[in-house]
Order: structure tokens, then C-alpha cells, then sequence
């Protein structure tokens, strides 16, 4: 945890490798904007709002805790935005809910391996993703310190990851353009002054 706090919002471990990683995830985004795709747009982007909401909660676990957040990243990134998120994270999940929202099928009815197939990818993805962070924590650059959050008791992890996707395939499929707007707006307005509250005037995150 000291290794982290060590390391927030520094620019001394910047690497050049972020200009090409910025520019794959505009180009994602620019890609769906030409093709007037706003609601998948709104939607992932909304998605990497909450996501960035829930990473300054997990910061906040470690400011109360004064012991540990749920999960944090002390090793080497070329800039540590929170204790638990990289750039190099922050930049995937920019990204993550377009890959996920591309891949649903078009009938929302459909049913695969007879599970209702927002449900089975909301799982797919989730499980990866829980899977990949397994093998970064055996690794030991995402520290689990909670037994409750940690290996093998990860299906608090998963029932966050998947449930994390199936609400955004419902949001997708349940709302309208206008909604959509509503809410990314709301969940960007949540991260920004989360941030200036948290980070700037209180320097508790």
C-alpha cells in the first residue's frame, strides 16, 4: 500500500508506450462515432465513468482502512492514476464495454447453452477478466490483502465483474438514446467531482 501511495499521480515513470495506447483507444471510439453507433458509445463510456467511480471507492477503502484498499497496484506503470489502477488498466476499460457490447448478439431473445445470451456473456467476460486478474495476482502486481477478496474466495470478484456487464447489456437494451445520455452524463459528472472531492480537496485518495 505504501509502495502505491508512493507512486500516485507521479509523471517520473511515464514511458512514450502511452501516445500509441491513447491513440488505439480514440481510434475505437472514432470508429463508432462515424458510424453514428451513439448508443454503444454512451453506453461504454458511461461504463468506464463507473468504473473509475468504483476504483476511487476502492482508494477510499484504503484511507479508512489505513491498512489496505481491496485490491491495489504498486508495480511498475508508466503513471498510477489510483492505488488499484494503472494507466495501462484505465486505458482497457476505456475500451471494454465496446468489445462487449459489440459481441451481443442482435437478438436479445437468443439463448446460448440455454442461458439467455446477455446473461452467458456477461459471464464469458467476467469470468476472463476475473481469470486474468487471478494470474496477475499470482504474479504480484494486483495485491488481493482481504480474505473476502482474494484467492480462492473470488466470487465476490466475479459476481462484481459479471453483474458489472449484465447491467451494462441491460442499459444497453432497456433505454433510450436520450437515457443513455442522462446517465453517461451522470456518471461522468460522479467520477469528476468524485475526484475533485476525494483526490484534490480532501487528498484522501
Amino acid at each position: 500500500s505504501q509502495q502505491a501511495v508512493n507512486n500516485l499521480r507521479s509523471a517520473a515513470n511515464f514511458q512514450w508506450y502511452l501516445v500509441p495506447l491513447l491513440a488505439l483507444v480514440l481510434y475505437v471510439y472514432i470508429v463508432e462515432i462515424e458510424r453514428k453507433r451513439w448508443d454503444i458509445v454512451l453506453t461504454a463510456f458511461g461504463f468506464f465513468c463507473a468504473e473509475l467511480v468504483w476504483e476511487m471507492f476502492n482508494a477510499l477503502v484504503l484511507h479508512i482502512s489505513n491498512r489496505s484498499a481491496m485490491w491495489t497496484t504498486p508495480g511498475d506503470t508508466a503513471y498510477l492514476i489510483f492505488v488499484g489502477l494503472t494507466i495501462e488498466i484505465s486505458l482497457m476499460f476505456a475500451v471494454a464495454g465496446i468489445g462487449f457490447l459489440k459481441l451481443l448478439p442482435e437478438d436479445r431473445k437468443s439463448k446460448i447453452l440455454g442461458l439467455p445470451n446477455r446473461l452467458f456473456y456477461a459471464i464469458v467476460f467476467g469470468g476472463f477478466c476475473v481469470f486474468v486478474e487471478v494470474i496477475l495476482n499470482q504474479w504480484g502486481v494486483l495485491v488481493w490483502e482481504y480474505s473476502w477478496w482474494s484467492w480462492p474466495h473470488i466470487w465476490l470478484i466475479l459476481l462484481v465483474y459479471i453483474g458489472g456487464f449484465y447491467v451494462l447489456a441491460l442499459i444497453f437494451d432497456r433505454t433510450s438514446l436520450k437515457t443513455k445520455i442522462i446517465m453517461c452524463s451522470a456518471c461522468f459528472s460522479a467520477a469528476v467531482i468524485c475526484f475533485l472531492v476525494f483526490a484534490k480537496a480532501l487528498k484522501w485518495i
